[in-house]
């Protein structure tokens, strides 16, 4: 099956090698030329431009997009908004918020164009273990793509399938990775404890790989906390700043607006947040307030 991709970052490069390897054709385009060449000996073909790539490929297209949230993808959508034809198809499997893929299903849906909203997981473990495909949108758009779908995910029938409607797709990516925020804050606050117990000389290594057979915390996470520590037991040289992508505060965001309780991924989203502080003017407040009230002493910046 012909398939034009845009976006061949770690994670998109990796997809289009596996749909090659899978028997797709994949054309490939992406702003840096080098990106796409890198990928020809895998058997990915490369376009000059988003023109191109829609000249090349044969009625009716599939063109899917693994682009940054925002700008990237709105330009990109845009653009291909007046290349594409009636009946071809669009695939955003970027991070998006779902709310975007809503409103721009329906600017497409008078042109005729289709849209599916469809959630990656994965990372760059995708390439050998396959991707965990979220799929939004219209059931027969989704099925026009099964052999895609099949050859991305980890097995033909399991680790992909449609769960709504357009938007759907992004949403049940964004609840995902909100789960995953909180149980990635779990796993590190109780290995900073284990840490912290010095006059055990635990291996934390150990420890994880013990818990990965048999325990009720047994995860793919784990197995990873695991190889991380094996590799560098006291994770010298990692600075403790902690980036986040955004599923996470829409998460919250949803949260706010259905009133649903999330403490534990609100926290693990604040942790992150406290993580970039490098002074943190609260923690310098609360220093000068134990100092008014009970003569605490201040410890001096420098000092």
């Amino acid at each position: 099956m012909d398939l034009g991709l845009v976006g061949l970052g770690k994670m998109g490069g990796n997809m289009a090698r596996r749909l090659a390897r899978g028997g797709h054709r994949v054309l490939g385009y992406a702003r840096t030329r080098e990106s796409v060449l890198a990928l020809e000996k895998d058997g990915v073909g490369a376009a000059e431009s988003l023109p191109d790539l829609v000249a090349r490929l044969q009625p009716p297209r599939a063109v899917w997009l693994m682009l940054p949230a925002g700008t990237p993808t709105e330009e990109t959508v845009t653009r291909l908004g007046g290349l594409l034809s009636r009946g071809d198809l669009l695939v955003d499997g970027g991070n998006t918020y779902y709310k975007d893929d809503v409103r721009r299903a329906a600017a497409l849906e008078p042109k005729g164009i289709g849209y599916l909203d469809q959630g990656t997981s994965g990372g760059v473990w995708g390439l050998r273990e396959g991707y965990c495909l979220m799929i939004g949108g219209a059931a027969p758009e989704v099925e026009r793509l099964r052999p895609v779908f099949a050859s991305l995910a980890p097995a033909p029938d399991r680790g992909w399938g449609r769960v709504g409607p357009v938007g759907a797709g992004h949403f049940v990516k964004m609840i995902h990775n909100g789960i995953e925020y909180g149980m990635m804050q779990a796993y590190a606050e109780g290995f900073d404890l284990l840490h912290a117990k010095q006059e055990f000389s635990l291996d934390l290594a150990a420890v994880a790989r013990l818990w990965q057979h048999g325990s009720v915390v047994r995860s793919w996470l784990l197995d990873l906390a695991a190889e991380a520590l094996g590799e560098n037991p006291r994770l010298e040289g990692i600075e403790p700043w902690v980036a986040d992508s955004g599923e996470g505060r829409w998460t919250v965001l949803e949260a706010i607006d259905k009133d649903v309780p999330l403490p534990v991924i609100a926290l693990s989203l604040m942790a992150r947040f406290r993580s970039r502080q490098q002074a943190s003017f609260a923690d310098r407040l609360l220093a000068a307030l134990r100092n008014q009230f009970g003569g605490h002493e201040i410890k001096k910046a420098g000092r």
